[in-house]
């Protein structure tokens, strides 16, 4: 490469702006058909597990506390999720959503990637059930065995 080629060049970035943006400083809002974060709402969940049956990663399992009075918890895996909402299109009562807001889904440990849905009755149930004879951890926190 000849030098004046390059110095032109070099020249020429000098006096242009940057083509990228400032990221964490200067958000643009995402599309609004982003599949981002799944959601979920407990009040209209029948407990049909049509999404559960045709999530092709197996990232959503639906727990039953109670079917007569319609208590589910539903534990969704993001890092097993491919974001392609066939979940949503197979729910046929509307509970389940992508959030085209929640899409900055990175973090440093794996549990941080197993998010549990319910209410908080219901997932102090499937804890018991799950871990027998530990105390039940503040909201927000595993338990220690979780976390090995």
């Amino acid at each position: 490469m000849k030098f004046g080629a390059m110095f032109v060049d070099v020249l020429r970035s000098v006096f242009t702006r940057p083509a990228t943006r400032l990221y964490p400083k200067v958000r643009t809002k995402a599309p609004a058909r982003l599949h981002g974060k799944l959601y979920w709402d407990p009040k209209l969940c029948t407990g049909c597990t049509l999404c559960v049956k045709d999530c092709p990663a197996d990232a959503i399992e639906l727990i039953t506390i109670d079917r007569a009075t319609k208590h589910f918890v539903m534990r969704y895996h993001a890092d097993r999720c491919t974001y392609c909402a066939q979940c949503v299109v197979s729910c046929r009562f509307k509970c389940l959503g992508m959030s085209n807001e929640g899409w900055e889904l990175a973090a440093l440990k794996k549990e941080a990637f197993t998010v549990e849905y319910g209410s908080e009755a219901d997932l102090a149930k499937l804890f018991a059930v799950e871990h027998p004879g530990e105390g039940i951890p503040p909201a927000g926190e595993k338990p220690a065995s979780a976390l090995e």
